[in-house]
């Protein structure tokens, strides 16, 4: 009997210490620690300096060209290029990185890099051809390989021709000629390669 009233002693103890402990509204409420609030600024400050090292990173790595420097697009005069002919030898643009060659089927801006390893090769013209110094690779005033160690015909840049008409005619998604008669500006766009053809 005595431990029972003991027991019921301590429960009477035990409810009424826990009723004064809740606060009136019946809502326990549990306020931030200061522990908890330097892991909160600690990581929004983390995630601030995050994001401004992401956004330099990407402004510093976004490509900028302007008109007129590789990478951009260059303007050419209907009147500065070569006749359409086979013979007629193709003219550099060596700001450009490119050769415009003016054939029969029309005109293309051709890569001035080899497609081989990368070195430039030049217009010869008593074989009437282009001919790689480093390796001996050869094509023809298309771009089209002849013979030597490049894995591929020459790349070429997308090129845009406004007609007298104003029409507009775009390189195809090959590379292939655009006409170039009754052309009245003619835009190359270096910052757009049109892989060669593989050949074999």
């Amino acid at each position: 009997m005595a431990s029972s009233t003991v027991s019921r002693g301590k429960v009477a103890a035990a409810t009424t210490k826990d009723a004064n402990a809740a606060p009136a509204s019946g809502v326990q409420e549990k306020g931030v620690t200061r522990r908890e609030f330097l892991y909160y600024i600690w990581g929004a400050s983390l995630a601030l300096f995050l994001a401004e090292a992401g956004g330099a990173v990407v402004w510093f790595a976004l490509p900028r060209f302007r008109a007129g420097e590789f990478g951009g697009a260059f303007g050419l005069a209907a009147d500065a290029l070569p006749k359409a002919s086979v013979t007629t030898p193709p003219v550099l643009n060596s700001a450009g990185k490119f050769w415009v060659s003016n054939t029969d089927e029309g005109l293309r801006a051709l890569s001035q890099v080899c497609t081989h390893l990368g070195c430039l090769f030049k217009w010869v013209p008593s074989n009437n051809r282009f001919e790689c110094p480093c390796h001996g690779s050869k094509f023809t005033n298309k771009g089209v390989y002849i013979e030597g160690p490049a894995p591929r015909s020459l790349d070429r840049f997308a090129l845009t021709i406004t007609y007298a008409d104003g029409s507009t005619k775009t390189t195809d998604a090959e590379g292939g000629p655009v006409p170039s008669a009754n052309a009245k500006s003619i835009s190359v766009d270096t910052g757009k390669k049109i892989l060669g053809k593989t050949h074999g």
